[in-house]
């Protein structure tokens, strides 16, 4: 709508629901601020630059700041400026020259235009931030726009509704995997409406993928200081709006493209998972813009240095830390999950450093507020939840230390099976315990296998393919002197740094891209697949593309060499496989199954046999899968790390047992085993035979 022809009153409306909320003939406004004294509503034309009326909200209930105005429709362009004490050394930060983003916005329209202007303060002779900044920055604002919540229609959309044993999940990008795929139409690649396109849902269907997981897509900035370097915030791990989709996905159908992909994907079997960052915000350190949260209340919104609360606790490595003891935040972060999960649909959450949201003052907690309220809650509780259970502050490491009904990354996962296939001393007991499904850290409170999703790469990192062909990081063009992202990859190059035209050299990472993938899809757990990896795509060895939206972090679709055809059909297979059997996606740590080791030799892995070296044979076997047509009730997987030719001899189990699947180059040596004969496993492999009968 445009408001320039309207005249406006303002009643005392309601202060119940936050936010700006349309109720057919007119719109209520709330803002929570415990400190503020007063706070405005800034109402804008249709261009976002014109003001055309300043309303003070007349009442205040319960720390509530609201107010009622009639005939404001939908379209509606609005931000508030808050009054009250500037006064960094007590927290405070208030200075009603900035025009603030409503927490609680559906929308945002616009883009920052980065100034001093948005800055509360002005340095003084000592680089303090103490001085009072009074430029206004209304012009170089995003505005929040008022939706209509009953224009939204969902028809018969349906859940997925997949069993945490049957996950599946695929970490993308929702322009990186569209900006260059040639399947979906120009005018779409970029935004959600070109990952719902039928072309991409059908692809990542076919290859088995049961959850995509979208990095993400709350509304963030573009950080000044990437824009001056011609860069941009790639990743979106900078939320300034919890409630509003990032603008910059949208296609021709708007917010609603986002609703549409979410569809598509439910019509295609496939959930919908959010990577959500609640732990900080854009508005950095105490040298920060002042964009929403700063200005509205600061104090209350994050957590403070207790004996200098002009400094904020940064055990988010960010700058700032969102302030979830307060049970104000803390409402803010539910009533956000409740939104994406129950008006936009989604299907589960992956939290950003989510042990931020389990610390109280005195550090994490696994009965922190955050975690008793989701248990708590009839309708997140019912979603996927996965944390990435970490953090840089005190204490911060947390894998395992999450309360029940969670999932977590599991590095020790990615650690362990980087370690174990570059054949590092002594890693064989620890990769034993990741395949099956870290029951050392999650076997407790009733938790189940699924706890741990075991991943080899993420969107943090080297890809599958960079894994294999740097021994270093090289990340020159994010122009920070290569001095950012991991030094510690566990990758190796194998003879040449980079893209090579040597066949032994190609063969080689072939066979361990085979191996990461193989050993993904063989480990109890919930495996989760980078976008891309199942075809070997590169980032040309920059393991941080947190700044990059270039073809460094798109996904290429083209031009690919046969090797990446064949690397897409081995991962089909594997999925294929994972979701046929049983023994390999296991439920439950009590369901009977009977578990062995063995060494090359086919002896009994005994304790000295673990540290001697790390060639692995593990036998699985459940009895109550025995008569099931097409389920396997035994199997055996030969490991062979080892970078020469390794002969096993089978165990005298008075089992015959028949190849079902091997990473090598070349044909095995055999295809069917009996007691007592030999494998020669090829260099860097492995294989998985299944259980045919007795001798």
């Amino acid at each position: 709508m445009d408001a320039r022809n309207m005249q406006f009153s303002i009643t005392s409306g309601e202060w119940q629901r936050l936010g700006a909320h349309f109720d057919g003939e007119g719109t209520n406004f709330a803002l929570f601020s415990a400190h503020a004294e007063r706070v405005e509503l800034c109402i804008y034309d249709a261009s976002g630059k014109i003001e055309v009326a300043r309303l003070e909200l007349p009442e205040y209930t319960n720390e509530v700041w609201h107010g009622y105005v009639p005939g404001l429709k939908p379209g509606a362009l609005y931000g508030f400026r808050v009054h009250g004490p500037y006064d960094p050394e007590n927290g405070h930060r208030f200075n009603a020259n900035k025009l603030l983003l409503d927490p609680y916005a559906r929308e945002l329209v616009g883009d920052i235009a980065w100034s001093p202007a948005h800055f509360g303060y002005i340095l003084d002779s000592e680089d303090k931030d103490l001085s009072f900044n009074d430029e206004d920055n209304a012009q170089g604002m995003p505005k929040c726009r008022v939706i209509d919540p009953a224009a939204i229609d969902w028809g018969n959309d349906r859940r997925p509704a997949v069993g945490w044993a049957d996950t599946i999940v695929y970490e993308t990008h929702v322009k990186g995997f569209t900006m260059l795929n040639p399947a979906i139409p120009q005018e779409l690649r970029g935004t959600f409406e070109g990952l719902g396109h039928k072309a991409a849902v059908d692809y990542i269907k076919s290859l088995g993928i049961t959850s995509v997981e979208l990095l993400p897509i709350h509304s963030f900035p573009d950080d000044a200081h990437l824009l001056d370097k011609g860069l941009k915030n790639y990743w979106g791990y900078n939320t300034i709006g919890f409630f509003s989709p990032a603008s910059r996905y949208y296609g021709p159908r708007g917010i609603q493209g986002f609703r549409d992909m979410v569809r598509a994907f439910h019509d295609g079997g496939i959930e919908v998972i959010l990577d959500v960052v609640y732990n900080h915000t854009a508005e950095g350190n105490e040298l920060g813009p002042t964009l929403s949260f700063k200005g509205i209340d600061n104090f209350s919104y994050y957590r403070t240095m207790p004996d200098q609360h002009r400094y904020y606790i940064n055990d988010t490595g960010t700058g700032n830390t969102v302030n979830t003891s307060h049970p104000r935040v803390l409402q803010m972060v539910m009533d956000s999950l409740r939104y994406w999960a129950e008006d936009m649909h989604v299907d589960g959450f992956r939290f950003d450093l989510g042990t931020i949201l389990g610390r109280e003052p005195e550090g994490f907690d696994q009965r922190s507020g955050f975690f008793d309220a989701v248990t708590q809650c009839p309708i997140l509780s019912r979603v996927k939840l996965i944390g990435e259970p970490w953090d840089i502050g005190p204490g911060g490491y947390q894998v395992g230390g999450f309360p029940p009904g969670w999932a977590e990354w599991n590095d020790k996962y990615r650690d362990s099976t980087r370690e174990y296939w570059l054949n590092s001393d002594n890693t064989a007991p620890d990769f034993a315990a990741r395949l099956l499904g870290s029951g050392d850290i999650y076997d407790q409170r009733g938790r189940r296998p699924w706890a741990s999703v075991n991943f080899i790469t993420a969107h943090d990192g080297f890809t599958l393919n960079d894994l294999v062909s740097y021994d270093g990081k090289h990340n020159e063009d994010n122009g920070e002197d290569n001095k950012d992202g991991h030094d510690h990859n566990r990758s190796h190059n194998y003879g040449a740094e980079g893209p090579t035209e040597d066949e032994g050299i190609i063969a080689l990472r072939e066979r361990q891209k085979r191996n990461f993938l193989a050993t993904l899809f063989f480990s109890h757990g919930t495996p989760m697949l980078l976008a891309g990896d199942e075809f070997g795509r590169s980032q040309m060895g920059n393991n941080n593309g947190y700044c990059q939206d270039s073809e460094i972090s798109w996904l290429h679709w083209e031009n690919l060499p046969p090797t990446c055809d064949e690397l897409r059909e081995f991962t089909r297979k594997l999925i294929e496989m994972r979701r046929q059997q049983p023994l390999l996606r296991r439920e439950n740590w009590r369901d009977g199954m009977i578990i062995d080791w063995y060494n090359y030799t086919g002896g009994r892995q005994l304790p000295d046999d673990w540290l001697a070296d790390n060639a692995l044979v593990m036998h699985l076997q459940r009895d109550d899968l025995r008569d099931q047509e097409g389920v396997w009730s035994e199997i055996m997987v030969f490991f062979n790390p080892i970078d020469s030719e390794m002969e096993f001899s089978i165990p005298e189990n008075g089992k015959r047992w028949v190849l079902e699947l091997t990473t090598g180059d070349a044909d095995m040596t055999a295809d069917h085993l009996d007691p007592g004969e030999s494998l020669k496993m090829p260099p860097r492999s492995l294989a998985l035979f299944r259980m045919v009968g007795d001798t």
